[in-house]
């Protein structure tokens, strides 16, 4: 009898040691529920990619990661801001989805990755965007498309990363951030 206490305290110390493990492992950043990983690759197209802001064009036959999710939103969320024109005949491509619309680079307007634009839920949203100690407010107007890219409607610029804030030049001037750099590390909240 002894043996069958020894096993079964052994079969329980197991159990523990592989919950408290398993535990462990899904509040590790980038484990669990809060992963986002590419969904797919896009193959690159090149076209006529207007560079008003210095974007990145898409290269023949190179392959750019797609997502269908963005990490979570939270009271700050991290997330790159790069830069970007709303306006008719630049770099945003068409109109804005939220209100088929083009708007001036005086405007604070921003387009979100795919994830956290969420089918347009975050339209007409006002978002805080923090950096170098400043923040401001901006207006969610559009997507950073995080799945499409490489075609006209995109300015031929590839998928946008799953953490993008794509901020008009007025967004950059109130952070009081340089607009040369094209991206910077930031922090949002709703």
């Amino acid at each position: 009898m002894a043996g069958a206490g020894a096993v079964s305290a052994m079969a329980l110390f197991f159990l523990v040691t592989l919950s408290a493990s398993q535990l462990v492992s899904s509040l590790r950043p980038g484990v669990g529920l809060s992963t986002c990983r590419a969904s797919g690759y896009l193959p690159g197209r090149s076209g006529n990619c207007e560079k008003s802001n210095d974007p990145d064009c898409c290269e023949d036959g190179k392959m750019y990661p797609q997502y269908r999710c963005s990490p979570p939103v939270t009271a700050s969320t991290k997330a790159v801001l790069t830069l970007n024109s709303f306006e008719k005949g630049k770099d945003g491509g068409g109109p804005s989805e939220c209100d088929n619309a083009y708007h001036s680079d005086e405007e604070k307007v921003v387009a979100l990755s795919t994830g956290w634009f969420s089918n347009m839920a975050r339209c007409g949203h006002q978002i805080k965007i923090s950096a170098n100690g400043n923040s401001v407010y901006a207006k969610v107007v559009d997507e950073c498309d995080s799945v499409h890219g490489c075609d006209d409607e995109h300015n031929f610029e590839p998928p946008c990363d799953n953490n993008i804030v794509d901020a008009s030049p007025a967004v950059w001037d109130a952070l009081g951030l340089d607009q040369n750099l094209g991206m910077v590390d930031i922090t949002w909240s709703e």
